[in-house]
This record gives structure tokens, C-alpha cells and sequence, in this order.
């Protein structure tokens, strides 16, 4: 899969957008990607600022939730999966709720793609406290919700459940059973969709920055990850 790369500075050397995008987004003017990057509310859905749908709104953004599966392919295994997309003012609260029926020991990995078009590292810690974990995530809330290289995801390898807050911003919950999740999505308003399609299902962009990129780095050294700050290597 290609990939173009394009830098739109915002006007401060801090701050300078990267935008990863692919097929129909090669064609569009400087102007045209900011107008776009621009436009964070589809009805009464808001975006955070890590993601963008087509150009062309192949997949308009919306909320609620559908059932699907994880096939393994190497052994063939499924698991029951959940995948939710909530508006920018519920997810943080919500996938921090989400967390609960995991336990109060879990494991967590961090996920980067920043400066890595088309691949991603995973970093991992184990054996985390859930309040300290809960702690650690609020005090970086802003990485979490609008860094478009930025994944997370907590296990607990005894349950084998898994929840996560990827890239995208949608939450993915893994293993069985799922009706606490479920529940929890509800009492949120956000409901089961049908047909509901996501914003990974068609072209997209990610967005971020060299000041995401530090903060993913603190991040990673407070929650105790082995290793020297990630430097983008793939």
C-alpha cells in the first residue's frame, strides 16, 4: 500500500502537522486538505482531531456500535469482538469505563505509528494497577484522544479480554463474554447500528505532531516501558 506523506505547518515550529493519506488525498490541493482537516462535526457526531474520513465521505462519521469477530489466522481460532465509535466528548470517560470489567491487575500496550507510514510498534508493560493506570491515562487524555499515531491497549491475559482505544479512536473490546461492554455502550447512548461501518473501512488520514510525538514519549516512560524513547524506527 503507498502512502504520501504531507507537512502543513500551522505556523509554529512546534507544531507542525503530519498527515498520512493514501489514494484519492494525492490529488488534493494544500488548501483543500486543510479545509478538510478542518471539518470536525458530521451531524451530531465530533471528531477529535487524530482522524478524517474521505475526502469524499465514502464512510460519514457516526456513533454506535456493531458485534464482528477476530479470526486467527495461523490457527483459525475466533473471538468475539466489539467494535464502537463514540462522539469526542464521551470517549475518554467511556473507555476509561470499559476498563473496569478487566480487573484490577492488567496488562497495557502502547501503540506507535509516528513517523511510520504503513507500520506501527507495539510497547508493552505488565502487571499495572487499574487506578494507576487510570491516573496515568487522564493526565494524558490529549495524546490519547487527538494523536492520530497514538494506540492503547489494556489486557487481561487471565480473562483474555482486551479492550482498546486505537488510533482511530474507536474502541475495540475482545474476548468473552461481552455483555458488560455492551451494557456500558449503552448507558452511554451509544447504541447497536445496523450496517454500521467505520472510518478505517474506507480511505482516512491521520494526523499528528512533533509535540504528540514528545508526549508519547512521557507517556511511555510513565508507565515503566524497557527501552530508550522511540525514534521511529519500523
Amino acid at each position: 500500500m503507498g502512502f504520501l506523506k504531507r507537512i502543513l505547518r500551522s505556523g509554529s515550529s512546534d507544531e507542525v502537522r503530519q498527515v498520512v493519506s493514501e489514494g484519492s488525498f494525492d490529488t488534493l490541493s494544500d488548501e483543500e486538505l486543510q479545509v478538510h482537516m478542518g471539518i470536525n462535526t458530521y451531524g451530531a457526531f465530533d471528531l477529535t482531531d487524530a482522524v478524517r474520513p474521505s475526502y469524499d465521505l465514502q464512510i460519514v462519521p457516526r456513533q454506535g456500535f456493531r458485534h464482528d469477530e477476530y479470526v486467527d489466522e495461523s490457527g483459525g481460532s475466533r473471538t468475539p469482538v466489539i467494535m464502537a465509535s463514540a462522539t469526542r466528548h464521551q470517549i475518554m470517560d467511556l473507555f476509561l469505563d470499559l476498563l473496569d470489567p478487566l480487573g484490577n491487575i492488567v496488562d497495557v500496550v502502547l501503540e506507535t505509528s509516528h513517523q511510520c507510514a504503513g507500520s506501527h510498534q507495539d510497547l508493552y508493560r505488565e502487571h499495572i494497577d487499574m487506578p494507576v493506570l487510570k491516573s496515568t491515562l487522564l493526565d494524558h487524555e490529549d495524546l490519547l484522544l487527538n494523536d492520530g499515531c497514538t494506540g492503547i491497549a489494556v489486557i487481561n491475559p487471565r480473562k483474555r479480554q482486551e479492550v482498546q482505544l486505537d488510533e482511530h479512536k474507536l474502541l475495540i473490546m475482545y474476548g468473552s463474554p461481552l455483555d458488560r461492554f455492551e451494557g456500558l455502550l449503552i448507558d452511554a447512548d451509544v447504541y447497536p447500528q445496523k450496517g454500521m461501518r467505520f472510518i478505517t473501512e474506507a480511505e482516512h488520514v491521520h494526523s499528528s505532531s512533533e509535540r504528540f510525538f514528545d508526549e508519547f514519549n512521557i507517556l511511555k516512560n510513565r508507565l515503566g516501558m524497557d527501552g530508550d524513547d522511540y525514534a521511529g524506527a519500523c
